[in-house]
């Protein structure tokens, strides 16, 4: 196990070559400016690589010992200068090829960071707005799989009903302790990866409305807590209100009243049972 151990070709089932023994994976960072148009940073590789003058993503062989996400981030530090830590790893797509992969790391950026070619390989780097993606000429596996990733640029956040889901969930002993039970839930989810229809690695961002006894619930990594100072119907409601309009939000809840109050502002919603359907499996 040591850096660079996954450069060399690996040949997949369907009989192409690919840079990349243990597979590949690329960073996908996008930036919605104010009107919601997606600006995704793009790379023309440099003539002399496998498809060189192509428009792609940042991206490269990777190695033994790391993931997906760690790859790609460290494949756009080297290529693009672009630093990993204002980044928000979204999710990933997996283009399988069989015994070979290309692993797409989507990841929001807070505005149009500076980037430059940090190395040979990129002989130009963009951010790019969505419409102009397509005229550019693209790398052969990228413009395969970019009708498929685009819809996933959207930012999505789950709002989570926990007063609801922790009814739902029906711990023995649940009404007596509400601040423990949800407690319990909040942690659950925070360790729960969670499936998605297209992507096989799904990054929400979870915001969890508590009330009454739960309002006191500690602190959880990745999950952001909302306290109702009133009704947690009317707490949620606002979180919806407060999204950007060209937000994905999908509410969790069976509260037939919320439900209808939330779709009427363009939320998805789904029952309890999606979601604790997940944490017993």
């Amino acid at each position: 196990m040591a850096a660079k151990d996954g450069d060399g070709w690996a040949e997949c089932e369907r009989g192409h070559r690919h840079w990349g023994i243990h597979g590949a994976s690329g960073l996908l960072a996008v930036h919605h400016d104010e009107a919601g148009v997606p600006y995704v940073l793009m790379q023309k590789r440099s003539w002399w690589s496998h498809h060189g003058g192509t428009w792609g993503l940042p991206g490269g062989a990777r190695d033994s010992h790391e993931d997906a996400v760690t790859s790609a981030l460290r494949e756009a530090r080297e290529e693009a200068a672009l630093p990993g830590d204002e980044l928000r790893v979204r999710g990933v797509y997996v283009d399988d090829h069989g015994g070979w992969a290309f692993e797409t790391v989507i990841a929001e950026a807070p505005g149009l960071l500076a980037v430059a070619p940090a190395n040979r390989e990129s002989a130009e780097l963009r951010w790019l707005p969505l419409p102009e993606i397509t005229g550019r000429r693209l790398h052969p596996g990228f413009a395969e799989t970019w009708g498929t990733i685009q819809p996933e640029l959207t930012p999505e956040t789950l709002v989570l009903d926990v007063a609801n889901i922790v009814g739902a969930r029906a711990e023995h002993g649940w009404w007596r302790d509400r601040l423990g039970a949800a407690t319990r839930l909040l942690e659950d989810v925070a360790g729960l990866r969670l499936t998605h229809p297209v992507l096989a690695q799904w990054y929400p961002r979870i915001v969890a409305v508590v009330e009454g006894a739960a309002k006191r619930v500690p602190d959880v990594p990745g999950i952001q807590v909302v306290a109702a100072t009133g009704s947690g119907d009317d707490a949620i409601t606002e979180v919806v209100r407060r999204a950007r309009p060209w937000e994905r939000v999908l509410v969790v809840t069976a509260d037939r009243g919320l439900k209808e109050r939330v779709t009427g502002l363009g939320a998805e919603t789904a029952g309890p049972r999606w979601l604790l359907s997940q944490l017993d499996g």
